[in-house]
C-alpha cells in the first residue's frame, strides 16, 4: 500500500461530481481501479463488498452502465439491486426525500442514472448511505473515471497530456473538464454551439 493510499479515505463519501475529490482522491481511485481490474484478470477472489447490497436507479436507460454496475457490484461481493423508474414510487410521484430515506434503510449503497442533477443531490442529501452518479444533465463522472484509466494505462501516467475532446458540449465534456484539471490534463473541448451547454457552468 502506498502513502497515497494510507492517507486516503473515502468511507462513506458520496461520488455526485469529480469536482468534489481532490487530486489525490482520484488519483487512488484510478490506482485502486488498475489493481481491482489486475486482480480479476488474474482470477483472484477480492470481495470486499461481501454481504452488501446496491441499489441501482434507472430513471434513464442505459445498456453499459446498467452492465457495469451489476458486473461490478457482483465481483466485489455485493448484491446489485435493479430498481427501474416503473419499479419504485419515484416514477409515481413520490417525492425523492421519501425515496432516499426509504431506500436507505434497505440498501448499503446507490447509484442513480437520472436526467436533473438535483435529482442526484437531492437523493444525496437525505440518503444515509452512499450515492454515486451514474449519469446526470451536468455530470457524468463514472464514464471520465473509466476513460483516465484507460489513458492512464495506456500511457502510464496523466499530468501533461494533452486530450482533444470532439463532440456534444454536455455533461461529459463537464466532466472531463473536471477531471482533467485536477489530474493535470490538458484538455481541449470541440462542439458544436447548437448542443453546448458549458456556458452554464
Amino acid at each position: 500500500m502506498t502513502q497515497t493510499q494510507q492517507q486516503v479515505n473515502l468511507k462513506g463519501r458520496d461520488l455526485l461530481e469529480l469536482d468534489d475529490y481532490s487530486p489525490e482522491e482520484i488519483q487512488y481511485l484510478l490506482d485502486l481501479a488498475v489493481e481491482l481490474k489486475r486482480k480479476q484478470k488474474n482470477g483472484e477472489v477480492y470481495q470486499p463488498l461481501k454481504g452488501k447490497t446496491i441499489g441501482l436507479i434507472f430513471e434513464k436507460s442505459s445498456t453499459r452502465t446498467r452492465v457495469s454496475f451489476e458486473v461490478g457490484a457482483f465481483q466485489l461481493g455485493a448484491h446489485a439491486l435493479f430498481l427501474s423508474k416503473n419499479d419504485i414510487q419515484l416514477g409515481r410521484g413520490e417525492i425523492i426525500s421519501d425515496t432516499a430515506q426509504v431506500l436507505s434503510r434497505y440498501l448499503d449503497g446507490m447509484m442513480i442514472r437520472t436526467f436533473g442533477h438535483h435529482n442526484v443531490t437531492d437523493l444525496a442529501k437525505y440518503a444515509s448511505v452512499p450515492v454515486i452518479n451514474g449519469l446526470s444533465d451536468l455530470a457524468h463522472p463514472c464514464q471520465v473515471l473509466a476513460d483516465l484509466q484507460t489513458i492512464y494505462e495506456q500511457k502510464g501516467t496523466l499530468k501533461g497530456l494533452k486530450l482533444a475532446y470532439i463532440g456534444d458540449g454536455n455533461n461529459m465534456a463537464h466532466s472531463l473538464m473536471i477531471g482533467g484539471a485536477k489530474l493535470g490534463v490538458h484538455v481541449s473541448i470541440a462542439s458544436p454551439e447548437a448542443t453546448s451547454q458549458i456556458q452554464k457552468l
